[in-house]
């Protein structure tokens, strides 16, 4: 064999390994761009799911065709911008009481209180709802505690079950704060505040406590409390045995709340369904609010921040 046959074999093994390693390298960059693809697409699609959960276009189980035992959670603090509102606890509350298979409601309560306004908001709604629909009962459960703005909304259903190691009670208002003249004048801070207004500057913090503001926000807290009071009698009636101490803002176990007659019985979601709704088909009607409603109040919240930011008076709690 001469050289130049060789030499020949040799460039054309050499063609032909250089065709196989392009032709290899293609393969796999086409195989790595397919999976590309293919996990750009399942990201995309994760994605696209989580926004439209978050966006509440998902639909819920609400709209049953069953009878069922309606559930409602008010978990949380009460407030018009906090977990527990108004207008989401009256919109779970129409819809249940609005869908013919409802055959009773629970409200699932685990909250420390929280605004008087808005509890009393819910507490007149559930009122309303029950006399709309006298035949569809509603019930309290509660869970860990159900203290002061909790308890007010609980007195409205028709019995109140607890665990025996449950918080209950807190009836009382409270309107906190702090005082900060102790140590401006430490630090040789001056406080300069004008108003126009002789109460604008109404339990500021840094100024010496006005007997005079006081006594005005000692009234309106015991006016407050008074209505709390009313309430509960209206909604517990003669099952309430009342005690000095019944109304001082201290809270109890279960098991006492129960001899106080401010709960009737010992009872679980599931049990109360089962065995006193008797319906164990159990659909939540809680209203979440999705991602866009939250923003949108956040950003609401962070305005009227700003706007009130020269306000010292603290807000009134149920707590």
């Amino acid at each position: 064999m001469s050289d130049n046959d060789t030499s020949a074999r040799e460039s054309e093994w050499q063609r032909q390994t250089l065709e196989k390693l392009a032709f290899a390298s293609l393969r796999e960059q086409k195989t790595r761009r397919r999976w590309g693809i293919f996990f750009k697409s399942l990201g995309f699609l994760y994605l696209f799911l989580l926004f439209f959960y978050a966006m509440d276009w998902i639909g819920s189980d609400s709209g049953t065709k069953t009878d069922h035992t309606a559930v409602i959670d008010i978990q949380g603090v009460i407030g018009s911008g906090d977990e527990v509102n108004a207008e989401n606890v009256i919109s779970s509350l129409q819809s249940a009481y609005e869908n013919k298979h409802t055959k009773g409601v629970i409200l699932r309560i685990n909250s420390p209180g929280g605004s008087p306004v808005q509890a009393g908001m819910i507490n007149d709604e559930i009122k309303r709802q029950r006399k709309l629909h006298p035949t569809v009962p509603i019930y309290a459960v509660v869970e860990d505690i159900c203290a002061s703005g909790g308890y007010y909304i609980a007195v409205a259903a028709d019995k109140i079950y607890v665990d025996k190691a449950s918080i209950v009670g807190s009836i009382g208002v409270l309107m906190d704060g702090f005082g900060f003249t102790g140590i401006m004048d430490k630090v040789g801070v001056e406080r300069r505040l004008l108003t126009s207004g002789e109460n604008k500057a109404i339990l500021d913090p840094f100024s010496p406590v006005n007997p005079k503001h006081k006594e005005f926000a000692q009234k309106m807290l015991d006016q407050i409390h008074d209505q709390f009071i009313a309430v509960v009698r209206e909604g517990r009636g003669s099952r309430l045995k009342e005690t000095p101490e019944i109304f001082s803002g201290l809270f109890w176990s279960g098991e006492t709340s129960i001899e106080l007659g401010l709960a009737d019985g010992y009872g679980s979601t599931e049990y109360v369904a089962r065995e006193v709704i008797k319906q164990d088909n159990i659909v939540d009607f809680t209203t979440h609010e999705g991602f866009a409603d939250k923003f949108a109040k956040r950003i609401g919240a962070s305005m009227t921040n700003a706007v009130m930011s020269g306000s010292f008076l603290g807000s009134m709690k149920l707590h």
